[in-house]
This record gives C-alpha cells, sequence and structure tokens, in this order.
C-alpha cells in the first residue's frame, strides 16, 4: 500500500545565508552561513533521503527512477521539481536562468523557471526584478558600462506575496527575505552582477556569466499577469497561486488549513507539501500522520485523496502532466 513520502531536508552554505533556518523552523543545521534548505529534491547536487515507510533510507532519485508507478509513471526521466527554502541573510547575486533548449544545450539539465512565496520580508525588502532595455544592444551596453541602477527593476515584497520567475528574467533575492521556492530541477544559474564581493573561502571575486545571461535573457522584459484564486473549503482556504497555461511546469497553491480540508491531485499526478507553519495531521490510506512546521513530504499517485486537519499553513504544488 501506498504511503506519503517523508523527507529529510539537505542544506546549503551559501556566501549570502545566515541562521535563520535554525530559528524559524528548528532545523538542526550545520555550521556556517546556510543559505538554502533542499526540502524536496532528486538533483544530484543534494537528493532527499526517505524518512519513513518502505522505502525508509532510499533517496528520492532512486526512488523515482524504480518505482515510477508512485509518480504516474512520467514521462521525465528525472524528478522535475525542486522544493527549498531560502534565507537572503544577504542580497543574493543578480542572476538569470536559461530555459530548457539552451540549458539542455549548454548545461545538459533542465532549464529553470522558479517561483517565490515569501515567507518573512524586513520592513522595506524588495527583490531585483526585471529590467528596463528594450534591445540585446542597450541590455549590453548597461551590463557593461555597470548601470544597475539604471536597468535593473525593483519589486517591494511583504510576507505572504508570490512571485513567478520564467526562466529568461533578471532577479535577485535581497537581504532581508525568506522565501519557498518552487522550481524546475535545475542548479543552473547565471550571475550577471555580485556587488565585487569576495569569497572569503577562495580569496577571489565569484564568477560572472556575462555572455551567458546575454544569450538567456527575455528582451524586453513583460511582467507575468498571474490569475491568482481563493476558494474557500470550509474553514480553509485554498489559493491556487498558478497553474496551467500560465506555468508549463508545476502548479503552487496554498492551504490555509482550519479544522479539516479533504484533497486529491488537482493538475498533476503526485503532490508535494511543506508545512510552514503550524501543525496537525495527515490522514491517508487508512493512515494518521503527524504534521508540523518545518515537514516536507510527497504524496504519491496512488493515494488519491487525503485530508489534512488542524491549523496549518501549507505550500503544496504538483508537476505539470
Amino acid at each position: 500500500m501506498a504511503e506519503p513520502l517523508f523527507l529529510a531536508p539537505v542544506f546549503h552554505e551559501k556566501i549570502w545565508g545566515g541562521r535563520n533556518l535554525e530559528t524559524a523552523f528548528d532545523y538542526d543545521i550545520p555550521a556556517g552561513k546556510i543559505g538554502e534548505c533542499w526540502a524536496i529534491s532528486g538533483h544530484e547536487h543534494g537528493p532527499n533521503q526517505i524518512i519513513n515507510g518502505e522505502y525508509r533510507g532510499q533517496l528520492l532519485p532512486d526512488v523515482y527512477v524504480e518505482h515510477p508507478e508512485l509518480f504516474g509513471n512520467p514521462a521525465s526521466p528525472v524528478f522535475p521539481l525542486l522544493t527549498k527554502i531560502l534565507d537572503a541573510n544577504d542580497s543574493l547575486s543578480v542572476q538569470v536562468h536559461p530555459d530548457d533548449d539552451y540549458a539542455e544545450e549548454h548545461e545538459h539539465e533542465l532549464g529553470k523557471t522558479e517561483c517565490w512565496y515569501v515567507i518573512h520580508a524586513d520592513e522595506g525588502a524588495y527583490l531585483t526584478y526585471g529590467h528596463t532595455a528594450q534591445t540585446k544592444e542597450e541590455l549590453a551596453s548597461l551590463i557593461h558600462a555597470g548601470k544597475w541602477d539604471q536597468l535593473l527593476g525593483k519589486k517591494p515584497v511583504k510576507a505572504g506575496d508570490f512571485v513567478y520567475v520564467p526562466s529568461g528574467t533578471i532577479h535577485a533575492l535581497n537581504k532581508g527575505i525568506m522565501v519557498l521556492e518552487t522550481q524546475q530541477s535545475s542548479d543552473t544559474t547565471y550571475r550577471l552582477y555580485d556587488y565585487d564581493r569576495v569569497d572569503q573561502k577562495t580569496g577571489q571575486k565569484r564568477e560572472l556569466h556575462i555572455q551567458q545571461s546575454l544569450d538567456t535573457t527575455t528582451i524586453p522584459y513583460h511582467e507575468p499577469n498571474l490569475h491568482v484564486t481563493h476558494e474557500q473549503v470550509g474553514a480553509s482556504t485554498v489559493t491556487t497561486f498558478i497553474t496551467q497555461p500560465e506555468s508549463p511546469y508545476f502548479s503552487v497553491y496554498k492551504w490555509d488549513v482550519h479544522g479539516t480540508l479533504e484533497r486529491k491531485h488537482s493538475h498533476g499526478p503526485y503532490t508535494l507539501m511543506s508545512v510552514l507553519d503550524g501543525n496537525g495531521t495527515l490522514q491517508a490510506a487508512g493512515q494518521e500522520y503527524q504534521l508540523a512546521k518545518g515537514m516536507h513530504l510527497i504524496i504519491p499517485a496512488p493515494i488519491t485523496t487525503w485530508q489534512v486537519c488542524g491549523e496549518m499553513t501549507i505550500i503544496a504544488s504538483e508537476p505539470v502532466k
């Protein structure tokens, strides 16, 4: 009988990271500036271990390949999504990600379209998001002249906001922001600008990728027009942030759970879940499981309906069928 797959997070040190993942989620994080929690990952740079049930101790990408029935017999040869929590204790580099075609040719992996649910934002916090250039020549000119204030867009954000970042979008999380990120399973990032920071471990400025950024940036930039919907289900609220056709890769939802909320797979064969606040239970396949802030799991395809009960905020996502 299929069971939910609970996952042990993987943590990554980053030059811009801090210790907030420890205080916000009570994670036992390694020493250093920890910037990323890879919460649901089949990527080779940080695969999650399953911590319950029949597949306890196995890695998610191995189970994905060896038991495709759990994932609706998918066409993708790799687990297609990656869920992270990012703690921007300092600003990330200004960057852009490639689409599938460019990434496959140059990096031999998926492209990287992503989105953010803002967990926390300091007062006055903003994203670097979008650009002003109307042509590739103008983009190159502003980059080479270092006219970043003229080139880069700013987007103020607060807790609860949702931001979609298609491949080709110039962007950066800035200081004082924590997000849950849902993305394609890719670790390809092209740095456009990094504030001339020096990596203390190497003593060198971090590598930039100017040509790749010019190759992959969408010009001109247009902010996505999302159609966010809210559905009242009993005392709970289901928010659909994005789904097809706006996103060709994933659907993302927020479940504000008050009491009992029944769910099923909506736009994909299986469902990823991250508990961002509160606690409660999951009732699935005749079993009850405890849920608490900071837990991450997958509801596999054979479990067609389930209930979450309690007082919780959950971000859920599904791959496109």
